[in-house]
């Protein structure tokens, strides 16, 4: 029953930044593709002039000259090969991977191969000029735009949907205020029903129409403590104690009896003794009372509903049997404010609420239902 602003904007936004930002990102990852062929264009253009100027130098070289000082430059490396691949000269750092003539990488090495005439450049069949490139300022450009958008989107998603979600909050305060005023206001005449009800069937004997009172009430009672469970969801800590879980069990079954009763209903408890547990008696309520209430209210007339409690290994288990209409989807029955019969009365928030508490508390649960069989509920707690 919570509406909290920041929560819905911050998970929503998470959402639309990642989908909006995908959408923008493919853009710049394709114009990061063409800036990384224009650097690898540079770096070939740089490449080809540099052996150029190479060649040229040896070009004017007389063989007069005892030593011919091969240029060196500090960017660029370089290296002179026979027709075998073998080394005449090289100021390299690493080993080619091909020597076709043309531009290739290898690494973070970028070289050309120039194929010189046979025997005129002292013996060298291939020139080879290197020289060390990393696009690093095209990555950190890509890297700063990609936390910009992705920043940007957030900001503006987290304030659109804080800013479209303010009615809704302010909405959603009102009608939990509505609520827990009724339920208060409900609270005080069921008390009233109740206590009044206990009191003529003392003095004046049970009848059918009194039975029938009180196991409205009761019905009308476990709907209020379902909706009051959900109002304090989430507000309210519910503390663990230790609870005798047969014992607790059978005082459910208690007061169900009468509920049942109108309908020739028979309650078959057997509880293993000396079962303790340590839960929160408000969640386990919530589990038992729903659990018994739908297999009552689904139940045919003069049948019967099996209830066990009994320890399997390390496990306790809660079993709650009928034999009535079953459930056809038992996939749905945990959906908030779904009902498969609809003239069975209920908000169908009842089983939404097991849900949370099982779900909450690492309790197993297995439902299997048979349609006009019956349906079983079983509940682990380890």
């Amino acid at each position: 029953m919570i509406f909290n602003t920041d929560a819905f904007a911050k998970k929503y936004a998470l959402r639309y930044t990642m989908i909006l930002a995908v959408l923008l990102i493919a853009p710049l990852i394709v114009y990061v593709g063409l800036l990384l062929q224009i650097d690898d264009a540079k770096v070939k253009l740089a490449l080809e002039n540099q052996s150029k100027q190479m060649i040229n130098s040896m070009q004017k070289y007389d063989n007069s000259d005892k030593v011919y000082h091969f240029p060196r430059y500090k960017a660029y490396k370089s290296a002179l090969y026979d027709d075998k691949y073998q080394a005449i000269f090289t100021t390299l750092d690493f080993t080619p991977n091909a020597f076709t003539e043309g531009f290739h990488k290898k690494s973070n090495h970028f070289y050309y191969i120039y194929t010189l005439p046979d025997s005129y450049y002292f013996g060298a069949n291939y020139l080879l000029v290197s020289t060390t490139h990393v696009a690093n300022k095209i990555y950190y450009f890509a890297a700063l735009v990609m936390i910009a958008i992705v920043l940007a989107l957030f900001a503006f998603s987290f304030l659109l949907l804080r800013n479209f979600s303010k009615p809704f909050e302010k909405l959603n305060n009102q009608l939990d205020n509505f609520i827990k005023d009724s339920m208060h206001e409900i609270n005080t005449p069921l008390s009233i029903i109740n206590l009044n009800a206990d009191l003529f069937a003392n003095k004046y004997g049970n009848n059918k129409y009194l039975q029938r009172m009180k196991s409205a009430s009761k019905t009308l009672a476990t709907i209020y403590n379902d909706m009051d469970y959900l109002v304090k969801q989430g507000r309210v800590e519910h503390k663990r104690q230790e609870i005798d879980f047969g014992e607790f069990i059978n005082n459910r079954i208690d007061y169900f009896q009468e509920i049942a009763n109108l309908k020739e209903i028979k309650l078959e408890a057997r509880m293993d003794k000396n079962i303790y547990y340590d839960f929160s008696k408000t969640k386990l309520q919530r589990i038992v009372d729903n659990t018994i209430s739908n297999a009552i209210k689904y139940s045919h007339m003069q049948t019967s509903i099996e209830i066990r409690l009994f320890r399997d290994k390390e496990s306790i288990v809660f079993l709650v049997k009928d034999y009535g209409v079953g459930i056809e989807n038992v996939e749905k029955i945990f959906s908030r404010y779904y009902r498969e019969d609809e003239a069975k009365g209920g908000f169908g928030i009842g089983l939404n609420i097991v849900k949370h508490i099982i779900d909450e508390e690492d309790i197993l649960l297995d439902v299997t239902s048979t349609l006009g069989k019956g349906t079983t509920f079983q509940y682990k707690f380890n």
